[in-house]
């Protein structure tokens, strides 16, 4: 049963080096990335969102649900973590 899950584990991370091979190079600036939607984040974002900051007019308006998204999913992390890890008052009955 080891040799299998070693097999699958070699297998998958084979698959996933396999995935990487055709992403573009860190910081290749004719990247899709850096040459479709930096420019127009950059250029537009003060006429479509009305805020001088380019940071906050992504993750707010830009990425807003995806931003609500993540929130959502680290506060269920959070709220599972208190209520597996508290604690609870034994009741003694006599």
């Amino acid at each position: 049963m080891k040799v299998l899950g070693f097999i699958v584990t070699v297998l998958t991370g084979a698959l996933l080096i396999y995935g990487t091979l055709d992403m573009p190079n860190y910081g290749d600036p004719d990247s899709p990335a850096s040459s479709h939607v930096s420019p127009r984040y950059i250029t537009d974002t003060e006429i479509d969102t009305a805020t001088p900051n380019i940071v906050t007019s992504v993750l707010a308006d830009y990425r807003g649900y995806d931003t609500l998204g993540e929130t959502t999913v680290i506060f269920t992390a959070g709220m599972s973590c208190i209520l597996i890890l508290r604690r609870r008052k034994k009741s003694y009955k006599v």
